[in-house]
């Protein structure tokens, strides 16, 4: 008997998890617009930085048994790609390894999903029959971005704005310092 095949972009999750299937490939980080605009465009030539730049993932599913007869849907999923960001130090460039390692359990209708998601250390998603996983591994490398990308080291030091070299104001007086002299001047004992 032939392998079934499964299209990544309208996935029968049920029938995917059922025959234990897996997928796995690459897309142009082009492809993936939310991702793509959180690069950096290089700043010499005006263009996007993610021409030639390719998101690399895989998916498998599962059918786990439990007591009663019941089974649960679950689907694998793992990707990566290079992405340059903004160091927020330096602010120039740093090319930033994402990558995203998640699974999912899958229910039947949303109220339930969402139930579940709620009280459950797992990610709980709605059963669906054409679930779009380029979508759904686009939402998971979003979500992997660092919060401040940085260099380990930045490749040039750190320039000072015109604002830094110039000597700080003197910090005016405390509003209550001169009503704390008339209190020592006074001597009411």
């Amino acid at each position: 008997m032939a392998a079934r095949e499964f299209d990544p972009f309208r996935l029968d999750v049920e029938a995917f998890a059922k025959e234990g299937a897996s997928l796995e490939g690459r897309w142009p980080l082009a492809q993936l617009d939310r991702l793509a605009e959180s690069a950096l465009a290089e700043p010499e030539s005006g263009t996007e930085a993610v021409a030639g730049r390719e998101v690399s993932w895989q998916v498998r599913g599962e059918l786990r048994a439990l007591r009663g007869g019941d089974s649960q849907i679950w689907l694998h999923t793992i990707a990566g790609a290079e992405l340059p960001l903004e160091c927020q130090r330096c602010l120039k460039p740093v090319v930033t390894t994402v990558d995203a390692r998640r699974s999912f359990l899958f229910v039947r209708g949303e109220d339930t999903a969402a139930q579940l998601d709620a009280d459950s250390e797992h990610d709980v998603l709605a059963l669906t029959r054409a679930l779009d996983l380029r979508e759904l591994i686009e939402d998971e490398l979003l979500l992997a971005l660092p919060l401040v990308p940085r260099h380990e080291v930045c490749p040039s030091p750190l320039t000072m704005s015109a604002a830094d070299d110039e000597p700080a104001a003197e910090t005016p007086p405390h509003p209550f310092a001169g009503l704390a002299a008339l209190k020592r001047g006074s001597n009411l004992n």
